[in-house]
Order: structure tokens, then sequence, then C-alpha cells
């Protein structure tokens, strides 16, 4: 296990008891009994309260004549998501988009978090995006069945002609199930190795030549958030859609 960071260390006194006697009760056996949360989960929490303090500082001082800062960043990233779900997800995109918005500020962030010295991101930890995956193909597959309702959307994994169903049936299931395993190899793979390849550099060559590899974190950080927050638009168009 990593050394623990302070911040996690704090947490666990304050929290550790309580985490290891829910984990027991669910069946879970942490492998660090005195370090149930570790430091992907403590800077997820940290990501989500900073994410939270933003949305209420923008909230709280929002002024049409007069927009602050805050304000107009938080427009640029509500006009960027909306444009995006539009084009992917058209018509009815407005209700999807609070929650594809949060999922690329999320991603964004654990992702770069990583750029400080001594941390590593926690979407270098497997667990982190599987996390994430499995909330977007349970919010997915919810709002297929509300659209279609049960017969409709199962209609989807049948395909279109009903004695191929037997065989395209456990065919998509298994697909819709390996978007999951995707979602997460693709980010967390990314991710482990622009660091790994950031920290290789900075051992074997002067500082100014790997510099210019935080650059490269920095860039594959945003475009796997992009990628993530684009796969979600995709499968919600897709479990959502009415043919015609």
């Amino acid at each position: 296990m990593a050394e623990p960071y302070a911040l996690t260390r704090l947490l666990n006194q304050l929290l550790g008891g309580p985490t290891n006697s829910l984990l027991h009760a669910i069946g879970v056996h942490p492998a660090n009994p005195a370090y149930p949360i570790d430091n992907a989960l403590t800077l997820e929490l940290l990501v989500a309260v900073l994410m939270l303090a933003f949305f209420l500082v923008v909230r709280s001082s929002l002024s049409v004549e007069k927009p602050g800062s805050l304000q107009k960043v938080a427009e640029m990233i509500y006009e960027f998501t909306g444009g995006q779900a539009e084009q992917i997800i058209g018509h009815g995109y407005e209700k999807f988009q609070a929650f594809v918005t949060v999922i690329f500020l999320f991603v964004v962030m654990c992702n770069l978090i990583g750029l400080l010295p001594g941390i590593n991101a926690p979407t270098e930890s497997p667990v982190v995006p599987l996390g994430i995956a499995i909330c977007v193909f349970v919010y997915y597959n919810f709002y297929g069945f509300r659209a279609q309702g049960l017969k409709g959307y199962l209609g989807h994994f049948a395909g279109p002609i009903w004695w191929l169903a037997p065989l395209l049936f456990p065919i998509e299931i298994i697909s819709h199930t390996a978007r999951m395993m995707s979602l997460t190899i693709r980010l967390y793979a990314n991710m482990f190795a622009s660091t790994l390849v950031t920290l290789v550099f900075f051992s074997l060559v002067p500082l100014a030549i790997p510099a210019a590899f935080l650059g490269l974190h920095l860039f594959v950080s945003l475009i796997q958030a992009y990628v993530f927050m684009l796969l979600a638009m995709i499968y919600l168009s897709q479990a959502t859609a009415h043919d015609h």
C-alpha cells in the first residue's frame, strides 16, 4: 500500500471504525483494516467537496448584470457540455446535461490532481474508473427503460427479426456489460501510462525535457475526461432513442 496522505490518516482516524463495520456488514474485508479509506477514496471525496463548493458559490453569486469570473467559467462549461449533448443525444438532452457535466468535471479533476507533486491521480486506481463506469451503466439503462418501457427497451436487445432474438439477446447483454470494462480500462490505462512515462523521464533526464510531459499529462487528462463524457452521451442517445 502507498504511504497514506495526511488527509487519509485523518479520515481513517475519524471514520475508520464505522467504515470497517460497514465493509464487514456487506462481506468486504479491506486489505489494510487500519486504513480502510485509501488515498484514492480520499482524493475522490476531496474532489467531490471541491465541486460542491464550486457549484454552491456559483449558485449563490448568480448575476445577470455583473457575472463574476466563476459564473463565466460555469457558463462556459454549461455551453460546452450542452452543445455536445444536443448534437449527440438530440431532443430532450436537457434532462441529461447535469449528469454528463458532473461526470466530465469529476473525471477532469480526478485526472488533474495527479499533476500535484507526490500525489497520484485517483483514476490511476482501477476501482475509481470502474465506479464511475457503473454509475454510467446504471444511469443510461434506467433512462432507457423509463423512456421506452420494459418491452420497448428489451426489444432493442432482441433485434428486428424475432427468430434471431435467442442469438442476439445474449450478445447484446454481453456487449452492454462490456461497456463498463471498456470505460474502466480506457481511463485507467491512459492515466497510468501517462503518469508512468512522466516519472520515467523525470528520473532519466534533466528537468526541462520531462516538464514537457506534464503538458502531455494535462492533454491526456482533458481528452480522457471528454471521451468518457462523450461515450456516456452516446450510450444515453442509444438507450432513449425511439425507432421511427
